[in-house]
């Protein structure tokens, strides 16, 4: 019988307890919906257990296959540099392979209407409303233009105006689009997080959406993102799939 690869989540971790509460909350959905599934949890940095604590265990029960999930939603730094080379020193009897990002999915667009519903808005509100995709922010161009994009294609689902904003190392920043959507005349603006989780970052947008009528919650464990984390699994090990003739 093959075994499938354990799926092991790759989170960035913080110094902020609900970062990893929204982590696990978030690992437990995917459990849920695939509860034949082994998922474990690695943090890169102030939390455990570390990914490499993680990898060690793994090769100690004798596991072969694994699928590494990079817990972001943009292909940044940490997704190309920090967790290939955290990876490369993983025990030599594992086959791991590494999972796209997240980002960008039509499943995350689902997730961010869905926390703006929850927050107050309807659909009935749409076309009167401007939404800031508000991001961590990166140095990476790559990542901050996909941003661009899907605020874009978010724009032509019917909002009055989608722009992208920032928390860090790149502009705008979230009260500046706050101020642009009402200047374009938007009857209604709304800020919703493109972040997983919360954090230092992510309580920076929420600051800036002080002159929003609505902030949306940070995407955390919806069961979009969770359906975004088993497509990317299922897309890592298809290539073993197709080798076995499966």
């Amino acid at each position: 019988m093959h075994h499938k690869p354990v799926l092991l989540v790759i989170a960035h971790g913080s110094r902020d307890p609900r970062h990893a509460a929204t982590v696990h909350a978030l690992v437990r959905r995917v459990r849920s919906l695939r509860p034949g599934l082994r998922v474990e949890t690695g943090f890169l940095d102030f939390n455990v257990p570390s990914v490499h604590g993680v990898l060690e265990s793994l090769a100690r029960e004798g596991v072969r296959d694994v699928v590494a999930l990079p817990l972001l939603l943009t292909r940044a730094f940490h997704a190309k540099a920090d967790i290939p080379a955290v990876l490369r020193e993983a025990p030599p009897r594992l086959r791991i392979r590494q999972a796209e990002v997240l980002g960008p999915s039509p499943l995350l667009l689902r997730a961010l209407e869905r926390r703006l519903y929850e927050a107050g808005l309807t659909p009935a509100d749409k076309s009167s409303t401007g939404v800031v995709l508000a991001s961590a922010g990166s140095t990476d161009p790559e990542a901050i233009a996909v941003i661009a994009d899907i605020a874009r294609e978010w724009r032509h689902t019917g909002w009055c105006a989608v722009r992208p904003a920032f928390a860090s190392a790149s502009l705008p920043r979230t009260e500046d689009a706050v101020r642009d959507l009402r200047a374009a005349g938007c009857a209604h603006v709304a800020v919703a997080p493109y972040v997983l989780a919360p954090g230092f970052l992510p309580d920076r947008i929420a600051r800036g959406a002080a002159g929003a009528d609505v902030l949306a919650e940070v995407l955390g464990p919806a069961p979009e993102v969770a359906r975004v984390v088993l497509d990317r699994y299922d897309q890592a090990r298809l290539p073993a799939l197709a080798a076995l003739g499966a």
